[in-house]
């Protein structure tokens, strides 16, 4: 009885250790994601805007609507890409330091 509460106490802790590990990773992740996709509005922005007051093609084609389509779907991209390669590379390093 004592080894199975003693071991139900550990499963718990290394419960709990993943979960918080999880949430760090998680936040980590959103954090890097959220400042490349400042980035990437950045830097679709300034040339979606310059193409469409510059080339009669974008000025007739592009409108509001458009642009923001443009620079959203970067962003979001962005966003995702990022806080998923940070999460990987979280998971592959807590993988390689528990793995003997």
């Amino acid at each position: 009885m004592a080894t199975s509460v003693a071991q139900s106490s550990s499963t718990l802790a290394s419960l709990d250790q993943k979960v918080a590990l999880a949430k760090r990773c998680s936040h980590e992740g959103v954090v890097a994601g959220a400042k490349a996709a400042i980035v990437a509005s950045i830097a679709t922005a300034i040339p979606t805007m310059a193409s469409v007051r510059m080339l009669p093609w974008a000025r007739a084609n592009l409108n509001h609507t458009a642009q923001a389509l443009i620079i959203t779907t970067v962003a979001g991209a962005a966003y995702f890409i990022v806080a998923d390669k940070n999460c990987f590379s979280y998971s592959t390093q807590e993988l390689i330091q528990t793995c003997p």
